[in-house]
């Protein structure tokens, strides 16, 4: 089997969507294909003992879609816009309309004549319409296309040749002026895919080769020089330099960047020269998986995309069998068989608009590459539909409301071990744990110069601490809660020592060797200095619950609570108290957004409505976690997002409304006669147009 991906000119909305599913489920050696209507491409699975690219484009082109085999950068276009081929067939048809209707009516052209020309405008302005809606209709899937067709064809049957050409231009610059729309958002996830140089500088062989970035190798060398844009995912091994991470993060600081610091595809190199290992091939990388997810996000269907395609199923066969009903039933009673059989013609055409079908699915693509530009990631329409409802936010404290940068401020032994043995054994059993605390107590061991013991049997104990074996002795390092079993006399040692220092906002950890206290050792971690606007912010937007969740004591949760203005805490939670304490909260507000890095509150994101990882630039775990990721560690992306959401849904709730306002009106009008079948047009395609516009608001 073999897997290619072909870019489908036209595919602007699910109507052609459905186009493309039939022709390639019609050929024989198709495993299997995903349709993207954001990106406008479809990847196909095939045997190629069986199928071609060449007759699958071949196929697909029959429907009246366009097929390029390679994605197109900037505007999307291959050459200038005049010369795209529904521009160009609209503008003849514009062309000869205008041409006849001056001829007509100024120089008293005959009749037939004017017949001739105006059927000319309907045969180069309907091609492409008219290809998509017959080819729709031979699935038995009839679509807007359908309609449009069936319009100008009883037009035609009615010798209404004016009106016949005019409801051709119309349509197909309504359609012309809805695939630009659409564009538009594509521009925009097309912006992220040119943040990806195509070749990278590699050395080879003693030699610094241009490989194409989809060839590069993990554990390959990458040399990037000043002002280039890193091409992939690495770790610095030489140089020093600083980099502009915002297309990445949305941070508007360079950050310096030495050996061993991460640096992103998609980020630039400001003045040294770096050389970078390769740490993960380009669709692994960060920027590669943020393209991956934004072209996916149209899959995570919120209830309002979900409308538009139920609506959209429906609603086409219903236009189909009322208009029918009007040209035949009241003809049978009346005899005016002309009559009604044009007012059914009208019902037709006043229902040919993609206002719902397009217009929902603009917006959902639109915000989220107005996220993605800001280092927000938003994985899909019903994420930012819970964003936009939410009424609850559960903070885990570390690393969320904290720095995540914490440190070590104090080690009191318990014993006659000194202090540099004391943190020197605390960093080898924690040198294994992805726990911040942990690389608090490592960084302090490097700090002093210290040398680590490899250890065994090491065992993380989430929400508890770390054990594991040195030498012939057994060492646990985490919470005082490991005190448990202690006896009174060396509870009440470690209890004293630590109790003064949870005064002063540290955590507190505790080393035990063979079951016996050793030492305190204290950590602080700063609040970030937005926690608390963050809050003010969230409360501003009606947000009625901010908790704060955290595995820390009563002392510790307090204070930090405090200074983050926080009212409501929980304290000394494991794991899955956290996510029992989410459950709790789901009750009482409806729907909860939990705010972790992706690690220790896993299951308490799980539990939430909505997801929301933070730092997930330095974490593969965040991006693949969280529903609504923070590409940066800025708490105050948090309401900026439920704001981007809710005018999301306010968007999306003034589109239905238009567009069924639109039909509401005139498709009664029609029925008794009111509008005519190029006025009718006229109404439907601004009505289909405004809404369109109104989505694309949010790129904004």
């Amino acid at each position: 089997m073999e897997e290619v991906t072909l870019y489908i000119e036209g595919m602007d909305c699910e109507e052609e969507a459905k186009l493309v599913r039939s022709a390639l489920e019609a050929l024989d050696g198709v495993d299997s294909f995903h349709v993207n209507t954001a990106s406008g491409s479809v990847s196909v699975v095939y045997d190629p003992s069986l199928l071609s690219v060449r007759r699958m484009s071949a196929a697909l082109e029959k429907t009246g879609l366009g097929v390029r085999l390679e994605r197109r950068n900037g505007s999307g276009r291959s050459g200038p816009w005049w010369r795209e081929p529904r521009i160009l067939t609209l503008s003849i048809c514009a062309a000869i309309i205008a041409v006849t209707l001056v001829l007509e009516h100024l120089a008293g052209m005959p009749h037939p004549m004017a017949a001739f020309l105006y059927a000319a405008a309907v045969v180069v302005g309907g091609y492409f319409p008219a290809r998509m809606g017959l080819a729709a209709l031979k699935n038995l899937t009839p679509n807007i296309r359908t309609l449009m067709v069936a319009g100008a064809a009883g037009a035609v049957s009615l010798g209404l040749w004016e009106e016949a050409a005019l409801l051709v231009l119309i349509y197909s610059l309504g359609d012309v002026l809805e695939a630009y729309a659409s564009d538009r958002v594509r521009s925009a996830v097309r912006a992220l895919i040119g943040l990806a140089p195509k070749e990278a500088r590699i050395k080879r062989g003693g030699k610094l080769l241009s490989i194409p970035i989809d060839e590069v190798k993990v554990g390959e060398t990458a040399v990037i020089r000043p002002g280039e844009r890193i091409p992939i995912d690495g770790v610095v091994v030489a140089g020093s330099s600083s980099v502009d991470q915002a297309p990445i993060t949305g941070e508007s600081i360079p950050v310096a960047k030495k050996p061993g610091d991460r640096v992103f595809a998609g980020s630039v190199n400001q003045r040294g020269s770096l050389d970078v290992e390769v740490t993960a091939p380009f669709r692994d990388t960060t920027l590669g998986r943020i393209i991956h997810y934004v072209e996916e996000a149209e899959t995570r269907k919120s209830v309002y995309q979900r409308f538009g395609e139920t609506f959209g199923r429906y609603y086409t066969p219903s236009m189909f069998a009322l208009a029918s009903a009007v040209m035949v039933l009241p003809g049978l009673v009346t005899g005016q068989w002309i009559e009604w059989f044009y007012r059914g013609l009208v019902v037709l055409v006043v229902s040919c608009s993609c206002g719902i079908a397009l217009s929902i699915p603009v917006a959902v693509v639109a915000a989220v590459a107005n996220g993605a530009r800001k280092g927000v990631l938003i994985k899909g329409g019903a994420h930012i539909e819970a964003a936009g409802r939410v009424r609850a936010v559960a903070f885990d404290k570390t690393g969320s409301l904290t720095m995540g940068e914490a440190r070590v401020t104090d080690v009191v032994p318990l014993s006659d071990t000194p202090v540099e043995e004391i943190v020197r054994i605390a960093a080898s059993v924690e040198h294994r744990s992805e726990h911040i605390l942990a690389d608090a107590v490592v960084r302090k061991a490097e700090e002093m110069g210290l040398s680590l013991e490899e250890a065994a049997d090491f065992e993380a104990m989430p929400g508890m601490g770390a054990r594991a074996r040195l030498g012939d002795r057994r060492y646990a390092v985490g919470s005082p809660a490991l005190c448990d079993g202690l006896a009174p006399s060396q509870k009440r040692r470690v209890a004293e020592a630590a109790s003064a220092l949870e005064r002063e906002g540290k955590t507190v950890m505790v080393l035990l060797e063979d079951g016996d206290a050793v030492a305190v050792i204290a950590v602080s971690d700063e609040i970030r200095p937005e926690a608390r606007e963050t809050v003010r912010r969230l409360r501003r937007l009606g947000v009625r619950g901010v908790v704060m969740l955290t595995g820390d004591n009563e002392t510790v949760a307090a204070a930090v609570a405090r200074k983050a203005g926080i009212d409501e805490y929980r304290a000394a939670l494991l794991p899955e108290q956290k996510a029992a304490a989410v459950k709790e909260l789901r009750r009482r507000y409806t729907t909860v957004a939990m705010v972790g890095d992706g690690v220790n509150d896993a299951p308490a994101m799980v539990a939430s409505d909505l997801a929301v990882a933070m730092g997930a630039a330095g974490t593969d775990v965040a991006i693949e976690t969280g529903d609504i990721v923070l590409m940066s560690d800025d708490l105050s992306k948090i309401p900026a997002v439920m704001e981007l959401s809710r005018k999301t849904l306010r968007v999306m709730k003034e589109n239905i409304a238009v567009s069924l306002a639109v039909i509401a009106v005139l498709v009664p009008m029609a029925l008794t006669g009111s509008i005519g079948l190029v006025p009718g047009l006229l109404a439907n395609e601004i009505g289909g147009l405004a809404v369109i516009l109104n989505g694309l608001r949010l790129l904004r």
